[in-house]
């Protein structure tokens, strides 16, 4: 069996009302910086975050009353965990999650705050798999996999349709891919509403896992990626026969861009995204020739990014753009040199952020000391400025790579 848009037009029906009605908004801020019209569709704004709570819910809607009485079992460490947890509850459907034993305290205690059992097990998503299957059996549950599900497919699916109910004229659309039943979804709507448009795929380079499904490759799979939502290592059955007939392209891109996108989103676009919520304009960054002149859809599909993985990336990069500075500055050490030090660079307009003050390590030499400090900035010219004016009372300075090392 596979999707149809008659499918996804049923799954429309089914939960118009109970899930949020995305938009999708054109960026300003976006278009101006790429040159070219950028829509973003704001899965972020669901009730759990996520896109996810578009399949769950058709997915249990579709369960016989006998199904829905002895509950549900589902694998994830986030988004579609919430998603499952959540509808669940709402339709009064006992469920049980099956987590890995690492994953993060704060996004079990939410899928519990949906009222789910969460059971942990397992090193990772693919160990924790045998183990709710033989829950399943022995409890008479009913598995919801995460992508590899009709009905999950199609509800998913509803998101192309609200695309082009939206933008008409959209002549790319670009989507994560984790194990491929967003893009899966999307990819069967809109080509059935019109079928000239552009569905790309875009993954991480560390989890190029649908990308080596359907095109027979070997590249390397597995890192601790920042976007975890589309951090995959098995493909769907069902997916992939979706995607190698209806995806126009898959796009492999780096984490270093994804990083980028999502401080990108948040700053210039003012949306709140998780790293697979970014990656579509990674690819979009990456491959500027790719998607000229085009008007190009992107899926923001969630937006439950840590707090402190955010703050480290927005801290990462203000030290990129040169707005963020760690300067090493060798003194002599005497009282009140350091005081020297600050004040000049207060008097260069620099804000200091930190300071660390090392004399104890046997490569300092002995009369010397050195002083880490990192300094809020203008710019990069900044920087230098501030540089130029310690050296220019006898203090060495150099600027070190980055703020996190």
């Amino acid at each position: 069996m596979s999707v149809s848009v008659e499918d996804i037009r049923a799954a429309a029906d089914a939960i118009a009302g109970e899930v949020v009605r995305t938009p999708t908004v054109r960026s300003g801020p976006l278009s101006d910086l790429l040159g070219l019209e950028v829509f973003v569709k704001l899965e972020t704004l669901q009730r759990t975050g996520s896109f996810k709570d578009r399949g769950a819910l058709f997915k249990l809607k579709s369960l016989s009353p006998d199904e829905m009485s002895r509950g549900v079992i589902a694998i994830s460490a986030g988004n579609h965990a919430q998603g499952v947890a959540y509808h669940a509850q709402r339709l009064a459907i006992p469920a049980t999650i099956v987590m890995p034993e690492g994953t993060p305290f704060n996004k079990v205690r939410r899928t519990q705050a949906f009222g789910a059992k969460v059971v942990l097990h397992g090193d990772n998503i693919s160990a924790a798999e045998p183990f709710a299957h033989a829950l399943a059996e022995e409890e008479r549950l009913t598995f919801v996999h995460p992508y590899d599900d009709e009905r999950i497919i199609a509800g998913q699916g509803t998101i192309g349709l609200e695309m082009l109910e939206d933008v008409p004229d959209l002549d790319t659309i670009i989507v994560p891919i984790g194990g491929g039943g967003i893009i899966s979804g999307i990819a069967t709507a809109a080509k059935s509403v019109k079928p000239a448009i552009e569905i790309i795929g875009v993954e991480s380079e560390f989890f190029p896992t649908m990308f080596n499904a359907v095109r027979n490759e070997a590249l390397p799979v597995g890192g601790d990626s920042i976007a975890e939502g589309i951090a995959v290592k098995s493909a769907g059955m069902i997916t992939r026969e979706i995607i190698a007939r209806l995806a126009d392209d898959m796009l492999v891109v780096s984490e270093s861009a994804i990083e980028s996108a999502v401080q990108t989103m948040l700053i210039d676009a003012k949306i709140h995204t998780e790293g697979a919520g970014a990656s579509p304009l990674a690819a979009l960054r990456e491959n500027p020739d790719r998607f000229a002149a085009k008007k190009v859809g992107l899926v923001a599909c969630g937006g439950n990014i840590d707090s402190r993985l955010l703050a480290s990336v927005l801290m990462r990069g203000m030290s990129r753009e040169g707005y963020l500075a760690r300067l090493r500055v060798t003194i002599s050490d005497q009282p009140g040199v350091l005081g020297k030090v600050a004040e000049k660079i207060g008097e260069s307009g620099g804000n200091i952020v930190e300071i660390y003050h090392h004399r104890l390590f046997y490569d300092v030499p002995l009369k010397l000391a050195e002083l880490d400090v990192v300094v809020e900035t203008r710019d990069a010219a900044h920087s230098q400025e501030i540089i130029e004016r310690l050296e220019a009372i006898g203090f060495p300075t150099r600027k070190l790579d980055d703020v996190t090392h």
